[in-house]
């Protein structure tokens, strides 16, 4: 796929997406009078971007965000990069039709979209201090993964830790991860890489997700677990009604 700029510049040049660690802590979703259908729906819409037209995008995600941000408990900078990944994958893969709400639940439930344990996402989409999930060491439930990158990515040198707001495991952003800002690094500790990674890897495994059937495939893939899914769901339904999960 052909390089494409907005508020901040971006390139794709990959995906990248981990099938493991939901971080734990997270408050289950808020009970509202919310849809029950699967897949959620799709939310406010996000404005067409002109991916060739540096200059214009910063203004229309801003525009698309801010006025949601409160309502929704997601910061402007998350809920763009959210935002951003879902027009890009409309974009390069139509027939996925991927909402913006889908990333939204994902992020909610792994990192509280970027502020798990005090982080806090930077105007950039920085997220600081890096989330790292436990050790993949068998434990608890968890799957071993022993260490696959020496701790350069995860900080762990005996085994793998799920990273980041949208937690990829290492060999899995190794392979796959995308720079989708433009700063020439892929970071899964950067809130538009990691949601554009997640968009693109969500409509790889699950093809067409405005089906329940590409939907749930999709989340599974991701995390294979009912109780995941259902608070997925449950999130991503608040967020299309305007409600914070």
């Amino acid at each position: 796929m052909d390089g494409v700029t907005n508020r901040r510049p971006r390139a794709i040049v990959g995906f990248a997406m981990s099938a493991a660690l939901l971080v734990a802590g997270c408050s289950q979703a808020a009970r509202v009078d919310i849809p029950e259908g699967i897949p959620p729906g799709a939310g406010t819409p996000v404005p067409i971007i002109d991916v060739d037209a540096p200059g214009r995008t910063a203004d229309l995600l801003n525009g698309w965000a801010a006025p949601q941000s409160d309502a929704l408990g997601i910061s402007v900078t998350a809920l763009e990069s959210y935002g951003y990944a879902a027009q890009v994958m409309a974009r390069a893969q139509p027939g996925c039709g991927i909402t913006w709400t889908t990333l939204a639940g994902i992020g909610s439930i792994e990192s509280r979209h970027g502020t798990f344990q005090g982080s806090s996402v930077a105007p950039d989409g920085t997220v600081d201090p890096p989330i790292r999930g436990v050790q993949l060491d068998g434990t608890a439930g968890n799957t071993t993964i022993p260490d696959s990158d020496g701790g350069e990515l995860d900080g762990d040198p005996v085994f793998d830790r799920a990273m980041g707001p949208m937690q990829f495991i290492p060999e899995t952003w190794r392979k796959w991860g995308v720079d989708a800002n433009g700063d020439g690094v892929a970071s899964p500790d950067n809130m538009d890489d990691a949601a554009l990674s997640a968009g693109r890897y969500l409509c790889d495994r699950g093809g067409d997700l405005t089906t329940a059937e590409g939907w749930q495939r999709a989340l599974n893939a991701y995390n294979l677990s009912g109780k995941y899914l259902r608070d997925v769901r449950d999130r991503a339904a608040a967020y299309s009604v305007g409600v914070s999960g």
